[in-house]
């Protein structure tokens, strides 16, 4: 089997595992207990929370720990919503290929008379920071940008977004799920306020993630009852998890220029192989994505078809966002920039990891137009493209 489809979830790694066992087993006890077995699960907590903060250049006091990055997002944009308010300012600004974990929340704010501004990301999948700028108003309580969207794979220019709104005195919130452990990430450096992150993203276990908060950030509970995360985030904390996500962590930005620079050649090569296919077409930049993402789109085609049929050919893949897969719509991100519903529905996202080959590509970009081929052979509509009774899109 050759997996590709590491932006839904990834392996956990063997130090992961290895760093989660002994919370499994020996040392079990609830960090909140006073005696000498909570104490020992406590002293774990605490050199977890050490080991993310350093990574992230922030202080063990700004982390949080979270069921994973829908809530790390939910919880940032709902206390700045919620601050926002109380001093009179109800506009949020985000963009529209945002993960469902950010839209969503805003949809809900929206119907709690929030108003809400989503800038366009163009059809490269790039903000462009004069539109943020003028975007801005007087009450304007919150801007949430994607570090790197979980689609398309294009990274924004966060360090600049976070520039503006420091300048502007507007908290800063990015989803960095995708991000965090793939590129280079210090809070401080890049102007943010409020970042989320989910260990399964980068070899650690599911289910556990991070909302980091600057000094002074006011949070809203999404979560009463004791007074875990410091009294922000109640319910005993998963140590097991969170030594994994920890020590996933430490490796993954270990040795992040080395992964980086091979998932990139790797991404280049499947890139130029498959767009060798007649009527494809890459989506997001070519440059300013990351490093193992490539996601296309071949006209003629329905992309549900062509993922069972590679997953019987052995390539695990998927068309779009993981948490929407189930849906026979089109990607939101594909219709933002530009693709119209009959090409969003014939994309493929191939994301790597460090773990693939250069001999799995070399098979990929042999199967995937043998795949591509026997479907637009099937196909009405192509069948129209081809006798020309239908014009082109992808040209």
């Amino acid at each position: 089997m050759i997996y590709t489809d590491n932006a839904a979830t990834t392996r956990m790694s063997k130090t992961a595992i290895d760093a989660m066992t002994p919370y499994l087993d020996t040392i079990y006890g609830n960090p909140s207990s006073l005696h000498s077995a909570g104490q020992e699960a406590a002293e774990a907590l605490l050199a977890s929370r050490k080991t993310v903060a350093e990574i992230l250049g922030c202080n063990a006091s700004e982390i949080y720990f979270t069921s994973g990055g829908s809530e790390a997002d939910n919880q940032a944009i709902v206390s700045a919503a919620l601050y926002g308010e109380r001093k009179g300012k109800k506009h949020i600004i985000s963009t529209a290929i945002e993960h469902h974990a950010v839209l969503h929340t805003l949809k809900r704010l929206e119907k709690q008379g929030f108003e809400i501004t989503l800038l366009d990301a163009h059809e490269d999948g790039i903000v462009r920071t004069e539109e943020l700028i003028d975007a801005i108003r007087a009450d304007t309580a919150l801007v949430t940008v994607m570090y790197a969207n979980n689609e398309i794979g294009t990274i924004q220019p966060i360090k600049e977004i976070g520039a503006i709104c420091r300048e502007k005195g507007i908290p800063f919130h990015t989803d960095a799920v995708q991000a965090v452990g793939h590129i280079d990430i210090d809070v401080n450096r890049d102007n943010i306020d409020m970042l989320s992150l989910s260990a399964h993203k980068f070899h650690g276990p599911k289910g556990i993630g991070v909302l980091y908060a600057k000094k002074g950030t006011v949070l809203t509970n999404l979560i009463d009852g004791g007074a875990q995360e410091r009294g922000k985030r109640a319910g005993t904390e998963n140590i097991p998890a969170i030594a994994g996500m920890a020590a996933a962590l430490k490796e993954a930005t270990e040795h992040l220029d080395k992964n980086a620079a091979k998932l990139t050649e790797m991404r280049d090569r499947l890139i130029e192989g498959l767009l060798k296919i007649p009527h494809t077409i890459l989506n997001g930049d070519v440059a300013k994505r990351l490093p193992g993402n490539v996601n296309v789109c071949f006209e003629g085609i329905e992309g549900e078809s062509l993922l069972l049929l590679l997953d019987a050919k052995g390539i695990c893949a998927s068309s779009g966002s993981a948490c929407t897969s189930g849906s026979l719509d089109p990607s939101h991100v594909l219709l933002a920039i530009g693709r119209p519903h009959e090409i969003a529905h014939g994309s493929l996202r191939l994301s790597l990891s460090e773990e693939n080959t250069p001999e799995e590509i070399e098979y990929i970009i042999k199967t995937v137009p043998e795949v591509v081929s026997y479907l637009r052979n099937m196909s009405p509509v192509w069948n129209d493209l081809q006798k020309g009774e239908k014009n082109y899109v992808i040209q």
